[in-house]
């Protein structure tokens, strides 16, 4: 069964601004991440975010996939052609899609963490396959596309929806997500013509099939220029 259609909204803080036109269609949804790529003039320092500094430590749900060695193949060859850029490449066990952040463990006991996540097992939806294709963007990183957007969409609001019954409001609203699966992230302000120069030679990759069974809830780290997480615990999807 299809999931249910979930709308999302225009808003400058998302990137991509709009959403896609269709979040199944996979044609449409990599054109759609690449024009949006395409448009940016200016690089940001994707390390400057505002409450990331060394040694920040938040809970988050998110999709890592371990033992890929397909996309672990993709992201070392996109990852080798960005070299010569300077960009702060992902490790291959760093490879993750971003669902949404819970808190901060100073505000969530593990008690109430588990509380959390009794709450949210039951309710995720089936297990899905996605493609992961080459290669766009955004301000602060290169990346790549992951079709099809409406299951994760829809895992998204279920995330929300359980945190939001359990007392934690959402810091993003479903209809603000864009999910992408980053290669490398950008560590200064640049121009962005040389760096879609070469992600538009990267286009031609083949894209690589993944599966989702679990989604992963962690305590998400950063040291020096890269993530890092402890898995608190594995939810298997329906």
């Amino acid at each position: 069964m299809s999931p249910p259609h979930m709308p999302l909204s225009a808003d400058p803080a998302a990137f991509p601004v709009r959403p896609p036109a269709d979040l199944s269609d996979p044609a449409v949804l990599a054109a759609h991440d690449q024009a949006a790529f395409d448009a940016v003039e200016t690089m940001v320092d994707h390390w400057a975010r505002p409450g990331w500094a060394l040694g920040t430590r938040a809970y988050y749900w998110l999709l890592a996939f371990p033992g890929n060695p397909e996309l672990a193949a993709l992201a070392k060859q996109c990852q080798h052609a960005l070299s010569p850029l300077g960009l702060d490449p992902v490790p291959d066990d760093g490879l993750h899609i971003t669902l949404a952040r819970i808190g901060s463990p100073a505000a969530l006991s593990p008690a109430r963490l588990n509380e959390l996540i009794s709450t949210t097992a039951p309710l995720l939806p089936p297990a899905f396959p996605l493609r992961a294709i080459p290669l766009a963007g955004s301000r602060g990183a290169v990346r790549l596309s992951v079709t099809p957007w409406a299951q994760l969409v829809a895992l998204h609001a279920v995330l929300n929806d359980a945190m939001q019954a359990f007392g934690l409001p959402p810091r993003k609203a479903t209809a603000l997500f864009r999910p992408h699966l980053s290669l490398a992230y950008n560590n200064k302000p640049r121009p962005a013509a040389p760096v879609i120069k070469t992600v538009t030679g990267l286009r031609g990759c083949p894209p690589v099939e993944l599966q989702v069974h679990e989604v992963q809830l962690v305590e998400l780290r950063r040291e020096e220029r890269a993530y890092r997480w402890d898995v608190i615990k594995s939810l298997p999807l329906g």
